[in-house]
């Protein structure tokens, strides 16, 4: 296969989706792939909200560091291949489409059996298991698909740190209807003598982790937000104060010195346990940590920032962003949800704050919801909305609606980020 062969066969397997949410078919593909996952040694993150921000985190600084981390993360924004990097470096097409040829090979001889075709995410985790091992690395950076203990990449054995952001209600009908029932799937990922680091969690949630860290022997550190502070920050970044040491981060958001903390209190277990950093490096790779889509500037006059917000808790950090950073500025919104997502609370939360909202529909996903659809519930309590045809059509019209001095936000969901950026990136081109 070449490389537009191996993005179609991965995204043929979408009809395979939707079956049983267990880890034999995962199993079984590794096992005839030689299991080179078993080569790894692994940093597995879970959760809500706050993984990708957290991963982000580590990595640049363990790779700043002189460790060869590999990093899986989905999904991704600006490239497909961005899913999965080493030092940097995304897998190369050549490279990808070498492990998805190996892949349908061990594929075609568990279907000729009459086993299940793996799905696409499945197909995904494999391809990284390959590239990490044949690249060697020191450490690998996970995160979890969905939940945890059943998740494709919980198939793994060597974790040297189970890493659990925050924890709040998303996925109900895979993962339960209550937080200790999120919880439980979710720490799932812990293993025997692992390390885990946690943070901000709710007591019932928090009860299950230490439940859990007890059965598998594994120690549990919490960061402790109460030696986290803001010293100074603004929508462009901020610095933080913790247990003593001055932190810049580039990030925005008031939830990044959770999401820090956690990373430097990550980063001290790690170096208990053969990682090293030192408090300089930290310092080093957390002001230069980037990770697009969460409060993202793209666009300066009028500003035009994107971020992910996508479920309630990731709505209430968004909304408390909002508040600090653009108190007494107009607010323009473009808005694109899944069907599947709690939008009604992510609309209630944010949308009164909009003088102009645009919907949209997430493009080529089935579990898009239609931007008229989106609109209508948005009118329960912003009437100032309107459906667009495309996202090039959203974002024709909020330009034409907002001020140089406005605000421009888009959010709701990360999959239509990277197309909503190059689209604005190029009509920056064309007027500069």
């Amino acid at each position: 296969m070449d490389y537009q062969q191996s993005r179609a066969y991965v995204k043929d397997a979408d009809r395979y989706a939707g079956g049983a949410l267990d880890l034999t078919n995962i199993k079984e593909l590794m096992k005839r792939l030689g299991n080179p996952q078993d080569q790894l040694k692994y940093v597995h993150v879970a959760g809500t909200n706050g993984k990708g921000s957290v991963i982000a985190y580590l990595y640049t600084t363990l790779s700043e560091a002189g460790y060869r981390v590999g990093r899986y993360i989905s999904p991704s924004v600006y490239s497909y291949r961005e899913k999965m990097e080493v030092a940097g470096s995304a897998v190369s097409r050549e490279q990808f489409a070498g492990y998805v040829t190996r892949v349908a090979a061990a594929i075609k001889e568990m279907t000729t059996e009459g086993l299940a075709h793996p799905t696409p995410f499945e197909i995904e985790t494999a391809v990284a298991f390959l590239f990490f091992a044949e690249e060697k690395c020191d450490l690998v950076i996970l995160e979890v698909g969905m939940g945890g203990n059943l998740d494709a990449t919980n198939i793994i054995r060597n974790t040297v740190l189970a890493v659990l952001v925050p924890i709040s209600m998303d996925h109900q009908a895979f993962l339960g209807n209550t937080l200790s029932e999120i919880a439980e799937k979710k720490a799932g990922i812990i293993k025997p003598g692992c390390s885990v680091v946690t943070v901000g969690q709710q007591p019932e949630t928090m009860a299950v982790i230490e439940r859990v860290c007890r059965e598998n022997g594994a120690d549990l550190t919490e960061a402790d937000l109460h030696e986290a502070k803001a010293v100074k920050e603004d929508f462009a970044g901020q610095t933080l104060e913790y247990r003593g040491e001055n932190y810049e981060l580039a990030l925005a958001g008031s939830y990044q010195t959770e999401n820090a903390a956690l990373a430097l209190e990550a980063l001290e277990v790690l170096g208990r346990v053969g990682y090293p950093t030192t408090v300089e490096q930290r310092k080093k790779g957390l002001k230069d940590t980037k990770w697009n889509g969460r409060l993202t500037i793209i666009y300066r006059e009028p500003l035009f920032i994107v971020d992910g917000a996508h479920n309630p808790a990731a709505a209430d950090m968004l909304e408390d962003s909002v508040r600090k950073y653009f108190k007494g500025r107009k607010l323009f919104f473009i808005m694109g949800v899944f069907r599947d997502k709690d939008y009604p609370y992510i609309i209630r939360k944010l949308c009164p704050y909009a003088e102009q909202i645009i919907t949209i529909e997430t493009p080529d996903n089935p579990r898009a919801l239609p931007a008229q659809e989106l609109a209508e519930e948005v009118k329960k309590c912003n009437p100032h909305v309107q459906a667009a045809d495309s996202i090039p059509d959203a974002v024709d019209k909020i330009f034409a609606m907002a001020g140089r001095e406005d605000v421009i936000l888009s959010f709701g969901s990360l999959s239509f980020i990277g197309e909503i950026t190059t689209i604005v990136k190029t009509q920056e081109e064309k007027n500069s």
